[in-house]
């Protein structure tokens, strides 16, 4: 994927436990023409304690009673039957499967399953213990980065450096809000992050709407993830700040075409598609009026006009003053021939 923006549709937890729903995301997400499709892999007990509260947004997009996060979770689990059947799923219709895992042995079992890179969620980024089993593992990652700041990214960079080559890390921008407000995007963070730590970079979106992904990638991005949903209204922590399949498939194609926007050598020169124009747009020098053999032109007598297949009006100051050798009628395009 190292020639073109790999796309990683999100379906994270939008299967709400159901694997008809999950299959329809995994659908989705092909016929989008996404790169990816994304799980999430966690045992609920080895990711929070019985008393952790739900975020925010987590309470605002689940109508419950529940302000804990233990419940919500455990009905979004995944089996291992589950995963090596959503794997299944995914090779039949033509996707890649991905998942995140949240603890070691999630990274462990992955790693058995055969993935060929780790996705980091941005939670992660200070837990030391599973950094350095992706370190030992070796394998690249894609690293997200919400709610973090530029010494917790460098940090975690240095433990993942001491078993993964750098160019095999890529480190996505991200907003941990649920939707991210378009105020606190900050898209020139991607950039400040590829120059101060010297890595590739991407942007995981939780905004509504495809325009900031699309501009990341115009900006450089070289992963986009975004989170799929087969229905925003859809009881959940995260549909509201998903995409639906017919946005999914926008973005990808928008994406697409600003790759091949931006996929130019920056030399600016016609291109192959406009050559053929260029007689037709541009201008040459004609008469203006009536003239006669043996005048000296001066500016009066002279006109820019289509096509710009004769003296170009750039020519113009060497076209004054000099003596005409014939008579010429109105609204001819003049050549060398017609004056010295």
């Amino acid at each position: 994927m190292k020639d073109r923006v790999l796309i990683i549709a999100e379906a994270g937890v939008n299967h709400n436990g159901d694997m008809d729903t999950a299959v329809k995301l995994i659908e989705a997400a092909a016929n989008s023409g996404a790169d990816f499709v994304k799980f999430q892999s966690f045992r609920t007990e080895k990711l929070v304690s019985p008393n952790a509260k739900k975020a925010e947004y987590q309470v605002r997009n689940i109508a419950d009673q529940d302000d804990k996060q233990f419940a919500m979770l455990k009905k979004l689990e995944l089996t291992k039957d589950q995963h090596v059947f959503l794997m299944l799923e995914c090779k039949k219709l033509g996707i890649n499967f991905l998942s995140t895992a949240f603890d070691t042995e999630g990274l462990d079992y992955l790693n058995q399953l055969g993935t060929k890179f780790f996705k980091v969620p941005s939670g992660e980024i200070t837990n030391y213990p599973y950094l350095h089993k992706l370190a030992s593992i070796g394998k690249p990652v894609i690293l997200s980065t919400g709610m973090a700041n530029m010494t917790e990214i460098e940090e975690a960079l240095a433990i993942l450096e001491t078993g993964i080559d750098k160019n095999d890390i890529t480190v996505l921008h991200c907003n941990t809000e649920y939707p991210t407000p378009m105020v606190d995007v900050n898209l020139k963070a991607m950039l400040n992050i590829g120059k101060s730590c010297a890595v590739q970079v991407g942007y995981s979106d939780h905004t509504l709407g495809i325009e900031v992904p699309i501009a990341a990638v115009a900006l450089g991005a070289r992963v986009i993830e975004k989170h799929l949903t087969l229905d925003r209204n859809l009881p959940g922590p995260d549909h509201r700040a998903s995409l639906e399949p017919s946005e999914l498939k926008d973005m990808v194609s928008a994406i697409r075409n600003i790759e091949l926007a931006i996929s130019g050598d920056g030399k600016k020169k016609p291109s192959n598609s406009e050559l053929k124009n260029i007689k037709i747009a541009r201008k040459s020098i004609h008469t203006a009026r009536p003239l006669t053999k043996g005048s000296i032109l001066c500016e009066e007598d002279l006109i820019p006009l289509r096509p710009g297949d004769g003296i170009s009006p750039m020519k113009w100051t060497d076209v004054v003053g000099k003596k005409l050798t014939n008579d010429l009628p109105a609204l001819v395009k003049l050549i060398p021939t017609d004056f010295q």
